[in-house]
């Protein structure tokens, strides 16, 4: 059985103000395309189907639009919400899907698979719901934390599938021990670390499709994140964007020179494990963040090939220009974002605006503490402090006139 695992769609989410939901369509629609080529039979995607428990009409129509078109090229396909999603709202289309699609949004139905078959007989499919442990408390006694709702899932999973027999998988949509989470990316679902999973939870089960980390991430060979199948975040513009495709063969994974295993074909090299493949997705508009002094942003010719790239611009200007997001969105239609990173150390001594007052000893002093607060630790230059010099022996001679 051929599986594309997928997560993460945030559909319906912003990048810096911009809409995302056409490059969206555009990405998913070359999923579609590729389960079509692979002759995939399962779709897993692993929780945060849309960025907003409220979204907006058109992020529905891109849901079913995607969903519509997976049925369509014959695969199976299995949905879980994630913290993210409203699963009420998620769990309601879910009975106005065709056959074949399932969403899973439901904590009751965790241990009752979506089962598939192939050559080599059934395979159960688990979906782990986004699980809030305040809201289990009284069906799960004990339950505190991420890692207790979890144990407490994957245990009613293996009894299940113990008593069934043949392959099985489960979906989840958390933190587990090993990830590394993009900074200021992933929403936060762990708190003092409480809630990281440990891997050893998903003991038991053939494959685990996990979602919520942005970045494709290998756990182990049967336990690995997918990734957004778009960029959310200058963070994250290093990563690749696509699926994991595996494949289960009669005794669980199938590695490669038994299969299909991590033979994809159209994958860049490297990017196969034996076990698994991946399928690289379009990236409609690159992420670069972009260096040098504001000057050299607007003009230098070696940033002339990103004109059309999503930009954040840092420039390295000791002291804050005026305007600069206008001036670089006139070079750089698509710049989202701007920061002030000057290259200089900075020369704070570590005393506030208030200590520096105090020590002034005369008035060019003073300006120069004034400078020094405003421009977070760079005082006057030697040319201001001259002309700072000049104005105030001028106004000592119109005083001594007056």
């Amino acid at each position: 059985m051929r599986i594309l695992h997928t997560s993460d769609w945030h559909i319906g989410r912003s990048f810096h103000g911009h809409a995302t939901l056409d490059a969206l369509r555009g990405v998913l629609e070359a999923l579609v395309a590729q389960v079509r080529e692979h002759r995939v039979d399962l779709v897993i995607v692993a929780g945060d189907v849309f960025d907003s428990a409220t979204p907006a009409a058109g992020a529905y129509t891109l849901l079913s639009e995607t969903l519509r078109g997976l049925a369509d090229a014959d695969a199976t396909v299995v949905v879980t919400s994630g913290n993210h999603d409203s699963a009420a709202r998620l769990g309601f289309q879910a009975a106005l899907l065709r056959d074949g699609v399932h969403v899973v949004t439901d904590p009751a139905t965790i241990g009752t698979p979506i089962t598939v078959h192939d050559e080599h007989g059934p395979v159960h499919v688990y979906g782990i719901p986004y699980l809030e442990p305040v809201l289990l408390r009284s069906a799960w006694p004990g339950v505190r934390t991420q890692a207790d709702v979890l144990a407490r899932a994957m245990e009613l999973i293996r009894t299940d599938a113990a008593a069934r027999g043949g392959r099985s998988i489960a979906v989840a949509h958390c933190f587990a021990a090993g990830v590394e989470p993009t900074p200021h990316l992933e929403r936060d679902i762990q708190q003092g670390g409480l809630d990281v999973v440990a891997l050893s939870t998903f003991d038991g089960v053939d494959y685990v499709a996990l979602g919520h980390i942005h970045g494709r991430q290998r756990l182990s060979p049967r336990v690995r994140y997918a990734g957004a199948p778009l960029h959310y975040s200058f963070d994250e513009g290093h990563k690749p964007r696509g699926s994991w495709l595996v494949e289960l063969g009669a005794d669980g994974l199938v590695s490669e020179g038994q299969g299909h295993g991590g033979a994809v074909a159209g994958a860049p090299e490297g990017d196969t494990d034996g076990i698994a493949g991946w399928l690289p997705l379009p990236v409609p508009r690159r992420l670069v963040t972009l260096t040098a002094t504001l000057d050299e942003l607007l003009a230098d010719e070696r940033f002339a090939g990103h004109v059309g790239d999503w930009v954040r611009a840092e420039y390295t200007d000791p002291l804050p220009q005026r305007d600069p997001m206008r001036r670089l969105l006139a070079r750089f239609p698509h710049c989202a974002e701007v920061r002030h990173a000057p290259a200089a150390p900075r020369t704070d001594d570590a005393r506030t605006y208030a200590q520096r007052v105090r020590t002034a000893r005369n008035e060019a002093e003073l300006i120069d503490a004034f400078l020094t607060h405003v421009r977070e630790g760079e005082g006057a230059s030697a040319r201001e402090a001259e002309i700072v010099g000049e104005l105030l022996d001028e106004r000592t001679r119109v005083e001594a006139k007056a």
